[in-house]
């Protein structure tokens, strides 16, 4: 029987990361370590949780069911929900947000500074129609993206983004206890870390590059279902570790150049504010080489991951390669809506993919102590997703969320729901979801 030995793991582990690792993975920890000043370390415990460790439970779940994929795993609620799920995430974290986030990501921290006015949104539009084509071009070819992302683009990122996090940890730009941390990270830095680590959609992309994952590690000869779970798990563990290393030498960055600057409005300013200090106009060439990589490894996984996925759900539809195509040609027109919308319309629909996924999470590591009955998976699930409606509706663009009407259902639902305030008002629900599940099953039974 065939195994992994620790080189291969490796290999799948730097594919892994280097599909994780991308545009918000750099811009949001940055960004909340100047917010956070003094509080960070609070602030980043919470953002390793659910920017970390979700996304390796989310890896880890996928390789324990023994499944194929997500649709398959979503699926134990019931055929249409998992259809229903599965699309919805993969669009999500693909074509919708994350895949237009790379390349508006790397054109705000590498190329803006030197374009303004018009030129901004021609150079945009020029930039992001480059960065889907090449995306493209390593798309066509997913048998050979563990030679791209795991020996190629992955290596060459962590040279440059090693470099420029080196220089700024040797030269601190001032003293993290001596940062005021902004408003909101002056209560409650730990709940807002947590959340902030949504951002990222980790979570949610441990659930989809799943498939990827299990491709590539049948592609080095395992068949049996048993070791491949293993070696998906260990792919996972030493990806998360990697990437919880370099999420808290970041935020450590962003803390300590609020020495010098005053918070930036995004974390793509704020790199770029760190490169200038450390590297002078060099430190554009690098931050620009650092990001662009980061954003065109992780903008592969999520076109090959949806592609394929969507193959698989429509076997009577367009091949791998127009899905492909299609997911680069949307992409392309939704990043150049620029990032500011892109973050602002994204964060009310993770909102309510997140305690999804987590509470998929949660019973797929604790179905074997309920038989794996679709009772319970259906009533979890309904209390939570009824509770997460709420969490999108408080997160809309300002505009949207300030109408009486949504007002109105947002402050019911704080005085309802506890923890809904700090963005976790489905907690409880999915708790008494579950809790129902399983009486009900146990009702059924004894009937």
């Amino acid at each position: 029987m065939k195994k992994l030995n620790m080189r291969e793991i490796i290999l799948v582990a730097s594919m892994l990361f280097g599909m994780f690792f991308g545009a918000g993975n750099l811009i949001f920890p940055v960004s909340m370590g100047q917010l956070a000043g003094s509080n960070m370390w609070q602030a980043a415990a919470g953002f390793l949780i659910t920017g970390v460790g979700l996304p390796l439970l989310g890896v880890a779940a996928l390789g324990i069911s023994r499944q194929d994929g997500l649709l398959e795993l979503s699926s134990r609620v019931g055929k249409r929900y998992g259809l229903f799920f599965t699309c919805l995430l993969y669009l999500t974290i693909g074509p919708f947000f994350a895949i237009p986030r790379c390349a508006t990501v790397s054109y705000t921290v590498g190329v803006e500074g030197i374009t303004s006015g018009a030129a901004h949104t021609a150079g945009l539009a020029v930039f992001s129609f480059l960065f889907f084509a090449l995306v493209l071009f390593f798309s066509l070819r997913p048998g050979e993206i563990m030679t791209w992302i795991g020996k190629v683009l992955n290596p060459l990122f962590l040279i440059f983004l090693g470099i420029l996090v080196f220089r700024a940890l040797t030269s601190p730009a001032g003293v993290i206890s001596e940062i005021p941390p902004a408003a909101q990270y002056e209560q409650g830095a730990f709940f807002t870390g947590l959340l902030e680590g949504y951002n990222t959609m980790d979570a949610l992309a441990g659930l989809a590059f799943g498939i990827v994952v299990i491709e590539a590690i049948r592609g080095l000869g395992v068949e049996e279902p048993g070791e491949i779970a293993k070696s998906t798990v260990k792919a996972g563990v030493f990806s998360s570790l990697l990437m919880a290393l370099i999420y808290v030498l970041v935020t450590v960055m962003g803390a300590q150049s609020r020495g010098i600057f005053a918070s930036a409005e995004n974390g793509g300013e704020a790199l770029a504010q760190i490169a200038g200090h450390y590297f002078g106009p060099a430190g554009a060439v690098i931050l620009a080489v650092t990001v662009t990589i980061a954003c065109l490894k992780t903008a592969v996984g999520l076109i090959t991951s949806c592609g394929r996925t969507f193959e698989k759900l429509f076997p009577g539809g367009p091949s791998y390669r127009i899905w492909a195509s299609v997911f680069c040609v949307l992409s392309f027109l939704i990043a150049n809506l620029g990032l500011d919308a892109i973050i602002a319309y994204s964060m009310p629909v993770l909102m309510f993919l997140y305690p999804l996924a987590v509470m998929l999470i949660v019973l797929t590591f604790t179905d074997r102590f309920f038989g794996g009955d679709r009772i319970v998976y259906q009533w979890t699930m309904s209390f939570t997703a009824v509770a997460a409606v709420f969490d999108f509706l408080r997160a809309l663009p300002e505009g949207i969320s300030s109408s009486e009407m949504i007002r109105n259902i947002t402050e019911s639902a704080a005085v309802l729901l506890p923890f809904s305030e700090q963005g976790f008002g489905w907690v409880c629900p999915a708790i008494a979801g579950l809790v129902i599940g399983l009486a009900v099953r146990r009702f059924c039974r004894e009937m």
